[in-house]
């Protein structure tokens, strides 16, 4: 990634050539070696750490004014913090290839004229200038070591750079998926949605499991571009045509899960279980109980009432060490039922939507990356009145 950036970025280019320390780090700008004094003005070394914004594979902008550093509070000649320099305490988790890079701080600094820098090359200059230069003129210490510092980070499944996790600051929590294996059973109306969720989580892999053709009342009920000529083709090819060159780890199988199916579960540590037919949900439970797998079960029952519909959007959580006891509730149906609305109306998309939402909302709560206040197994949406009912007591 080093030299591609630099190749096809001139203010990057500039930067190494007049010999700063530069490195990338996923979605960041790394400068390292940057001297400043401290509060008994000894000399010390930073570095700057700075957001990249892909515009695409190859070509980056700034996200503003601002820089992170990595070192304690520079001072001036006089002794004193350096002025003109906002912001305050501020953390920042980088990769393990960076690890040597400690985020303590941002700085914010507008340029007095124009109020914003030109590029890269203009703001490290900038920052460089306030920073060190103290330290430049007490010690003769300047930044440009001509050191390069190619990391090796972690290969990303995804095929484009994931610019949302550092614009928003949550690397350390998006790592938290990096191990799992997800099996998506079921690419009906809400399986749909919520492979699309999974897709776009870095989990290590993704498999899916259907055998039906997708026909055109699945493009009602399913996220993304729709072309004519998916129509027909099984589920599993259609999706994986949708997906292949958004990520890797893709597995998308055209076949049903059952008490048979143990071994295409082998190394899944979470099941998304997205069935309407009872008999079906009962196979898929059964071997996923059998196997310590936790899972959610999702599902929805609609009714006509006053000429409309109404019914319940529901989300199910079994934790591999209280799935039996959960299924004794009797929360999910494991038989068939003879009428159903939801077989028949396929103009349903916004509850297929929210019900993967909310399944996927729980197993992010499971991972630690959205706050979870109690242990919630089973959670009920009420269409009429749009409240949420939740159960955490097993009892």
């Amino acid at each position: 990634m080093f030299q591609r950036l630099v190749n096809h970025n001139d203010d990057l280019r500039r930067l190494v050539e007049k010999g700063y320390a530069v490195a990338f780090d996923t979605n960041y700008l790394v400068v390292r070696d940057i001297p400043y004094l401290d509060a008994d003005g000894a000399l010390q070394t930073g570095a700057f750490v700075a957001k990249l914004v892909f515009t695409d594979q190859d070509h980056i902008k700034q996200d503003d004014h601002q820089v992170f550093f990595a070192g304690s509070v520079p001072h001036g000649l006089d002794g004193n913090p350096l002025a003109n320099l906002a912001g305050g305490p501020h953390q920042l988790t980088l990769s393990d290839a960076c690890k040597d890079v400690v985020v303590q701080r941002s700085f914010s600094n507008k340029p007095k004229i124009t109020g914003a820098f030109v590029d890269f090359f203009d703001k490290i200059e900038s920052y460089v200038a306030i920073i060190s230069g103290p330290a430049m003129e007490k010690y003769r210490a300047d930044p440009y070591t001509f050191r390069v510092v190619e990391q090796m980070v972690p290969n990303s499944v995804f095929k484009f750079h994931d610019t949302l996790t550092s614009r928003a600051e949550i690397t350390e929590l998006v790592g938290r998926f990096k191990d799992d294996v997800i099996a998506v059973i079921g690419l009906g109306g809400t399986g749909a949605y919520l492979l699309d969720f999974i897709v776009k989580t870095p989990v290590r892999e993704v498999r899916s499991f259907d055998l039906d053709p997708y026909y055109v009342h699945n493009a009602f009920r399913s996220p993304g571009r729709v072309e004519e000529a998916e129509f027909g083709h099984l589920k599993a090819d259609v999706y994986r045509a949708r997906y292949e060159n958004f990520r890797s780890g893709l597995l998308m199988a055209p076949k049903f899960i059952d008490s048979h199916s143990a071994a295409e579960l082998d190394g899944v540590t979470f099941a998304f279980v997205c069935v309407d037919k009872g008999s079906a949900r009962a196979g898929i439970i059964d071997v996923l109980i059998a196997k310590k797998i936790p899972f959610i079960d999702v599902g929805m029952g609609l009714n006509r009432k006053h000429g409309a519909l109404n019914g319940m959007v529901r989300v199910t959580y079994f934790a591999a060490a209280d799935a039996q006891t959960i299924l004794d509730k009797q929360l999910v149906e494991l038989a068939d039922t003879p009428e159903n609305v939801y077989r028949t109306n396929i103009q349903i998309a916004e509850l297929n939507a929210l019900n993967a939402c909310l399944a996927v909302i729980r197993f992010k709560q499971l991972r630690g990356f959205y706050l979870e206040e109690g242990p919630i197994y089973n959670l009920l949406f009420g269409i009429s009145d749009m409240k949420i009912v939740s159960e955490s007591e097993l009892t």
